[in-house]
């Protein structure tokens, strides 16, 4: 709706996990750092923790794209599986073809041969699991003990886990004490500082097309980051409706008052108060029927 507006090709605040828009800067780019060298490595277990909404979908799919022909990878994106589904899943990944009433021997046995004739083309297997903090406790059981296939020179299969901190609170649990074990490498995604978020703001808005000058004021950068502590998910939600109510009022930047409607109209906001914009994106179509005036009518309130 704005894109026009602002001479933009495409929404730059979208919250859907487009590596178009990785900003390789700060805790992610340390992190990413920390996963291409453990992975290289050969190492068994890596582990990447973060906050609801610190980056670590786009993380995992960013690691993803830079891995090169020598990794062959199997992406778990739900792993809410119980250990025959979550085989089953990795067998899939792999490329194996399996009657669906396979016995659980005979799947494991496929595995094994399929990781030994990776191994043997100089391939290394990396499983990729997302919100890792939801596998069951007997299916992350069944990872560790599928890790311990090696060679004498390194690991069959190597898996990152992608997890919010809960994670680490069942680890530290007496029965998951031998996978905590394994894990060689770890990071802790941080949420974006001051000068790392202006700058992750304006690497969003080039991306998207942006040519002009500095398109949010201090003052509404300064406001986005107190209220959204930094947290991704939360600056692209605030910078979004704040572009919408610099719109609606015809203008050219992102001012204070706009970013502090936006952040009223966002839930998890630090400082938020009850959003006077009743569900501001469901009923922007509400609003276009109204026109120009009803729009700047709409943000006044």
């Amino acid at each position: 709706m704005y894109r026009e507006h602002f001479g933009l090709d495409e929404a730059p605040f979208t919250l859907t996990p487009d590596t178009g828009f990785f900003y390789n800067h700060g805790s992610h780019r340390e992190a990413l750092d920390v996963l291409l060298v453990a992975l290289r490595s050969g190492e068994g277990f890596i582990k990447v923790t973060g906050e609801v909404g610190t980056g670590k979908t786009l993380l995992c799919r960013q690691l993803l794209n830079l891995l090169d022909e020598r990794f062959v990878t199997a992406y778990v994106p739900n792993p809410f599986l119980n250990p025959t589904a979550l085989r089953m899943a990795l067998a899939e990944e792999l490329g194996i073809s399996f009657a669906r009433n396979i016995g659980q021997h005979r799947l494991l046995k496929l595995i094994t041969d399929r990781l030994i004739e990776l191994n043997g083309a100089g391939k290394q297997v990396v499983v990729v699991l997302d919100e890792a903090q939801a596998i069951p406790d007997d299916s992350l059981e069944a990872l560790r003990l599928l890790t311990n296939l090696e060679t004498e020179k390194r690991k069959l299969l190597q898996v990152v886990l992608f997890g919010q901190p809960e994670l680490d609170s069942r680890l530290a649990g007496k029965r998951l004490r031998q996978l905590k074990q394994r894990i060689v490498f770890s990071y802790h995604l941080k949420p974006l500082d001051r000068h790392v978020l202006h700058a992750y703001v304006e690497h969003r808005l080039r991306v998207a097309g942006y040519r002009g000058g500095p398109l949010l004021t201090r003052p509404a950068l300064f406001r986005l980051q107190r209220a959204s502590r930094g947290i991704p998910r939360l600056v692209n939600l605030a910078c979004h409706k704040a572009l919408m109510a610099a719109y609606g009022t015809g203008s050219r930047r992102v001012t204070l008052a706009h970013m502090r409607r936006a952040v009223r109209d966002t839930e998890g906001m630090q400082g938020n108060h009850r959003p006077r914009l009743v569900a501001l994106v469901s009923t922007i179509a509400g609003l276009l029927a109204l026109g120009s005036a009803g729009l700047l009518y709409a943000f006044s309130l």
